[in-house]
């Protein structure tokens, strides 16, 4: 049987992403459907020229997000699910004008805000969390490890998971946060490095579960992982750099991929037990989500658009 005929049979699953309110975004999110995939874990941004400060400001911010995941369900047919807390890097505008001290504290305001949302099921998750992913000072530096301290306590005590938002990491990071997870009485993996550009194998991640960069080559080298892990592209629908990180089509275009080219029955069966990891696995181990396909899908002959 040719390998387009036969129908794909899970949802497909774009980890991390990013909209703001407009046409544009749904748009993209339209084309997402058409080319096979199923869910979006939406996360929070700022949605105004810079950052919040004060906590109603996030309020607010939140609130939008959890909106426009309501809205891509109604319009796009897509399952959403939000993830919000405050940018890490919010805190260097913050301090420009709050102060170190008073900025630190709206965040911690901000993240207990983020973790009532998830309390009552607005929310799956708090993200991003983390630190800069770039330089920054000792006390800069120091404020954000408290505030990813307190920020991991939360998800522990809501039992959610907790993406991070960092630097690329190198083994001894991932090191390094596996080793606050266990100070902080949480499961390493329920810790999500959003934005995993390169692959690393389980025995360099110290229990961190990575979102993996829908790249092909780090793919090819992820189907062979044991989990969990995710696939993301990090898109942001942002005027002023279209298709950034990447196109929203390109988690379904990458599985599009690997199942045409998988010739045998053998293949296809290995496939998918490779890729129920991200998409079936991954979401119901950390975030308690049974996702499905309603019905099998047939992959579209003409390469999406985008």
């Amino acid at each position: 049987m040719e390998p387009a005929s036969v129908p794909f049979p899970l949802p497909i699953v774009d980890h991390h992403m990013h909209l703001r309110p407009g046409p544009a975004g749904l748009e993209s999110v339209r084309r997402f459907a058409a080319a096979g995939g199923t869910d979006l874990f939406l996360a929070t941004q700022d949605y105004g020229p810079g950052p919040p400060t004060t906590r109603e400001g996030y309020r607010e911010q939140f609130d939008l997000t959890v909106e426009l995941a309501r809205r891509v369900e109604r319009e796009c047919g897509v399952r959403a699910h939000p993830v919000v807390a405050p940018y890490p890097v919010d805190l260097l505008r913050q301090a420009e004008t709050l102060g170190i001290l008073r900025a630190e504290a709206l965040q911690l305001e901000a993240m207990s805000l983020a973790a009532s949302y998830v309390e009552d099921e607005r929310a799956v998750a708090l993200g991003e969390v983390g630190s800069a992913h770039f330089p920054v000072d000792a006390r800069t530096s120091e404020a954000l490890e408290r505030i990813l301290r307190a920020a991991i306590g939360m998800a522990r005590d809501l039992g959610c998971p907790l993406v991070l938002h960092t630097e690329e990491l190198l083994p001894e990071g991932y090191r390094r946060l596996g080793g606050m997870a266990g100070q902080e009485g949480i499961s390493p993996d329920h810790l999500v490095k959003h934005y995993a550009r390169p692959y690393r194998p389980p025995t360099e991640r110290f229990g961190i579960t990575p979102s993996f960069l829908a790249r092909k080559e780090v793919l090819r080298e992820a189907l062979a992982d044991p989990g969990p892990w995710f696939l993301e592209t990090d898109y942001l629908d942002d005027p002023a750099r279209p298709g950034a990180v990447m196109s929203l089509e390109t988690v379904p275009k990458r599985v599009r991929e690997l199942w045409r080219a998988a010739s045998t029955e053998g293949e296809r069966e290995g496939l998918v037990r490779s890729l129920s990891i991200p998409f079936v696995e991954g979401p119901q181990k950390l975030y308690g989500l049974d996702l499905r396909r309603p019905e099998p899908f047939h992959f579209p002959a003409a390469r999406p658009a985008g």
